[in-house]
């Protein structure tokens, strides 16, 4: 087989994570143990980076400064959230030309890995040999193919801590405390603060994702019998959540609706649904004491919860990426296969087969309409690692006298 010889490209799009730059570490310092590629490039602010041949010089930083940013939560090379058009393919094809670029690694989420797909498919037009491939990443963890995707159980473990550290608060100060997740369409991020459960009574007491439709008169409900029941109540709620009609409760609330360039509802960055879900608890329920809180970009690059576990899987897809790009003959996205108890196994899919497109998540996790079956930690455990342990005070209450 004869070898693409050329310089490459590595680009970070989309939503930032607390592991991405490792995944940026093992596609340069692997790329950088083949001769036939000549130099690696990182193109800073993603594909708008490649139009605009803002490149930094990869193959002249040192292992230890790569092996420092792996570490490093973001995106250091920064990111975008441009959608390229086929103008725009055009002119990232022509940069590539000019600069003997033979292969492209693209790490990110679903619209990454349609931008990849798009890129391919120019450059096959064109009779331009060029490697692309998508290295995945999304808290979400919504990308079809792959069991779950870097990024995610490091988000996931933040969720958990914080919703943890949120119920031993509401223990204290009883109340009603909502807390609004991340995820457009797919609630595996909000599922996760299941783990936060230690003891019967803890919170989350309810949870609710975008797999099962959300209805405020049944909301309201659920907060008034878990109130009544404890005296207070603790709700997970995923800002994708919608109604029974299948529209977006956000698009029900605001006034005004705002998508990305790749025509996603824009849902993080405003509390709109949080202090919809509270106000309407006071108004209804006449609770005094409630609050919330929208956590918006905090889980996607907090520095003090990394999971090692997201860090490895991380570093992995993008030294493989690179092996599948030099051995092979096809572009495609970085895929992991779950096998035993617990071990994974890496593959390529095609660019086709995640591209675009959003996985919810199964509905044998969910337990009713405001709750998670036990079945989904078997699935998410693995991926998040030890967690802190919390306890409360075991001790007789002593007789009124």
């Amino acid at each position: 087989m004869v070898r693409l010889e050329g310089k490459a490209v590595v680009a970070q799009g989309g939503g930032p994570t607390a592991v991405i730059n490792h995944s940026l570490a093992g596609v340069v310092l692997e790329a950088r143990k083949y001769p036939c590629i000549t130099h690696v490039y990182g193109a800073r602010f993603g594909v708008r980076g490649i139009v605009n041949e803002d490149f930094l010089n990869l193959s002249q930083a040192t292992t230890h400064n790569l092996e420092m940013v792996g570490t490093t939560p973001s995106s250091a090379l920064g990111s975008t959230r441009d959608k390229p058009d086929a103008a725009y393919c055009e002119r990232m094809v022509d940069v590539f030309q000019r600069h003997d670029v033979r292969y492209f690694f693209y790490i990110g989420g679903n619209d990454s890995a349609e931008t990849s797909r798009i890129v391919s498919t120019f450059a096959e037009q064109k009779g331009y040999d060029l490697r692309v491939i998508h290295v995945p990443k999304t808290i979400d963890n919504d990308i079809l193919v792959t069991d779950h995707t870097p990024g995610f159980g490091s988000a996931a473990k933040f969720v958990v801590s914080a919703f943890a550290g949120l119920d031993l608060d509401n223990f204290a100060i009883p109340g009603v405390f909502v807390g609004v997740v991340m995820g457009r369409s797919a609630g595996f991020l909000t599922a996760t603060s299941v783990f936060a459960r230690r003891w019967p009574t803890d919170g989350p007491h309810l949870i609710y994702v975008p797999e099962s439709p959300f209805s405020m008169d049944r909301f309201l409900d659920d907060v008034d019998r878990v109130y009544r029941k404890y005296g207070r109540c603790v709700a997970a709620v995923c800002e994708g959540v919608v109604a029974d009609d299948g529209v977006p409760m956000l698009l029900k609330l605001q006034q005004v609706e705002e998508r990305d360039q790749f025509g996603n509802l824009q849902l993080s960055g405003r509390s709109t649904l949080g202090d919809a879900l509270s106000d309407s608890v006071k108004a209804r329920l006449k609770i005094t004491r409630v609050r919330c809180d929208t956590f918006g970009y905090l889980q996607r690059s907090f520095p003090g919860v990394v999971s090692s576990v997201d860090a490895g899987e991380a570093r992995d897809v993008g030294e493989l990426g690179v092996q599948f790009a030099v051995h092979g003959t096809q572009n495609g996205s970085v895929a992991i296969r779950r096998t035993g108890d617990y071990a994974v196994d890496y593959f390529l899919t095609p660019l086709e087969s995640v591209a675009a497109d959003t996985k919810p998540m199964p509905t044998q996790f969910l337990k009713g309409t405001s709750d998670i079956d036990e079945s989904f930690k078997a699935y998410a455990r693995p991926l998040m690692g030890p967690m802190p342990h919390l306890d409360r005070l075991i001790a007789p209450r002593v007789s009124v006298k």
